[in-house]
């Protein structure tokens, strides 16, 4: 009887982090999809996604010069315009004149976009692969095709080894970095699946204090550091317990 209470705090823990584990790893490849398609309504989420909001701006000056940027313009609002109406065939149609279009940042979207129907549409194969190719296209903005890799990833992140996910998202997965929310809470994910809780707590805990992080994110990452034993709220920047840059070698991690 003795053994058996001094084995029960062992074992909760480790049952505790199961938990919280299967339950980052599920809103890593859906809190994107579901909390925005709630709150936006099905597939407006994508124009937030490719950063309408914030890019748009640069597309269109991008593009003022050229004579056809008038009707690149009306076809790809004719894509999102039917995606409001829950009519994804209707918009996979519009974006056809883009998927080729001259212009990178229209031609980019298009693609992100046709990707995100086919992810929607059940059909994951096509959305990795549409996603796979803009972000090995050198042509495109590099924003796009930082998207894309992100996107990417956490459609085949199930079927990816954690290495893997790890090599890839190590240039994003840094502060500072506009996509260090995604890609750092995948890369812990990824760490915790190679038992380098002494990597995964770290930057849990870096991502928790990182207020230009979603809060969704955030939120997740406080637990999973808690998790590991790292109270992520008392941690100051200079604590010894921040986790070094990703792509920086430790003796915990392998280089494979």
């Amino acid at each position: 009887m003795a053994k058996d209470k001094d084995k029960a705090p062992e074992e909760k823990p480790d049952q505790q982090e199961q938990v919280f584990l299967r339950e980052v790893d599920e809103a890593v490849r859906e809190d994107q999809l579901k909390t925005i398609v709630t709150r936006y309504g099905i597939w407006i989420f994508a124009a937030i996604v490719i950063g309408l909001g914030s890019l748009a701006g640069w597309i269109f000056w991008q593009n003022s010069q050229n004579e056809d940027s008038g009707l690149r313009s009306e076809e790809y609002v004719a894509a999102i315009d039917s995606i409001r109406q829950n009519n994804l065939d209707g918009a996979a149609t519009a974006l056809e004149p883009l998927m080729e279009a001259e212009q990178s940042g229209y031609r980019a979207a298009a693609q992100i976009l046709r990707a995100s129907i086919a992810l929607e549409k059940d059909d994951p194969k096509t959305a990795i692969a549409g996603y796979a190719k803009v972000a090995s296209d050198d042509s495109l903005p590099k924003p796009f095709r930082d998207l894309a890799l992100i996107r990417q990833t956490t459609a085949e992140f199930d079927t990816l080894k954690p290495q893997q996910v790890i090599d890839r998202l190590k240039p994003l997965a840094v502060p500072g970095n506009p996509w260090f929310g995604s890609a750092g809470e995948m890369v812990a994910i990824s760490y915790l699946n190679m038992n380098k809780s002494d990597l995964a707590g770290p930057l849990f805990a870096q991502l928790a204090k990182d207020e230009g992080v979603p809060a969704t994110i955030r939120s997740r990452a406080l637990q999973m550091a808690g998790v590991q034993g790292i109270d992520a709220v008392e941690l100051d920047s200079d604590d010894k317990k921040v986790a070094p840059p990703i792509g920086v070698a430790t003796e915990g991690e392998s280089k494979e």
